[in-house]
């Protein structure tokens, strides 16, 4: 199997790509390479003259066409102009990292079960990333139960019992038409029951506006919270990476409607919009936990800054 590094690095190709072509008409990047190289810890370092106009416009739209975001792109260029070491390859990665994780930590495995609501709009790959979750989770140590709680579609339901199987995790699962607060309920007895490190419930497809779903939702939460204390513990937010900044349009509704305390950022290998994690790290301070990078069963990935940042300047622009 190929390296996890190699395995962003595909993923991320489309964007990578994209800023090398936005970048490659500019100069050599303010590096100054006539300057003698400062020995460092992590290697040399050059010092730089100050960057172009013509290089920060370049970059400005590379960055923006990647859907880094305005708020997010107006911060890099800020720093890579005051930061004069090395080359803007090097700048940018300094504080695309310093973004990334400048966000609230991921709550840890701690109270059994630890339920993880998975939420989202249609078409996402909601559900077919919550069988990919667990099949992480499983192999990370921990033991698994899949609650199927989007009553509502009985092609979902088939769908996840197909994902569970291939994950060999547990199912929960009702009759069309079932209270999804109850089969949550259900599952976390099950779970209880079993020993499950944790609960991975799969919600119906909503949007914000939807009163009644997101009703549903509170409902869910309640009826969890009052079976395992503090539950749910994680509450996972999927948005398609093709969509771009509409992807932080709807991680912002959420927030305000039900709340979400990561992403999973889907469908990365098929757009080059990959910038959109650092945007919605910078705007909204929500870690992305996840990345989708394929379709097979092994294509989640925890989501690591220091190696997303490395994949979009592996090569040189």
């Amino acid at each position: 199997m190929a390296s996890f590094f190699s395995r962003i690095r595909e993923g991320l190709a489309k964007t990578a790509q994209q800023i090398r072509e936005r970048l490659s008409g500019a100069d050599d990047y303010g590096a100054d390479t006539t300057a003698s190289a400062a020995a460092t810890p992590s290697g040399p370092v050059v010092a730089g003259r100050p960057l172009t106009v013509d290089t920060l416009e370049a970059l400005e739209d590379a960055l923006l066409t990647a859907d880094v975001g305005l708020p997010a792109t107006e911060r890099i260029i800020a720093a890579v102009k005051a930061d004069r070491q090395g080359t803007l390859r090097d700048r940018v990665g300094r504080i695309m990292r310093e973004i990334l994780t400048d966000v609230r930590p991921a709550p840890a495995i701690a109270t059994r079960p630890h339920v993880i609501l998975v939420v989202g709009v249609n078409g996402t790959g909601k559900t077919t990333t919550v069988g990919k979750l667990a099949k992480l989770l499983q192999g990370d140590g921990h033991s698994v139960l899949v609650c199927a709680a989007d009553t509502f579609r009985a092609a979902a339901v088939e769908q996840l019992a197909i994902w569970t199987e291939r994950a060999g995790v547990d199912l929960i699962r009702a009759q069309p038409g079932a209270d999804p607060a109850a089969v949550a309920f259900d599952a976390v007895s099950a779970a209880r029951a079993r020993g499950r490190d944790v609960v991975i419930v799969d919600t119906a497809g909503r949007l914000h506006t939807r009163v009644n779903l997101m009703a549903e939702l509170d409902k869910i939460r309640r009826v969890v919270g009052r079976e395992v204390p503090g539950a749910p513990h994680d509450v996972l937010l999927v948005l398609d990476a093709t969509v771009g900044q509409n992807g932080l349009v709807q991680a912002r509704e959420f927030m305000a409607a039900g709340g979400a305390s990561g992403i999973v950022l889907t469908k990365l290998d098929g757009t080059a919009k990959g910038g959109v994690a650092v945007a919605i790290a910078h705007d909204l301070k929500l870690p992305i936990r996840y990345i989708g990078v394929g379709e097979g069963i092994d294509d989640l990935l925890p989501f690591d800054a220091e190696a997303y940042v490395d994949a979009l300047f592996t090569e040189k622009w």
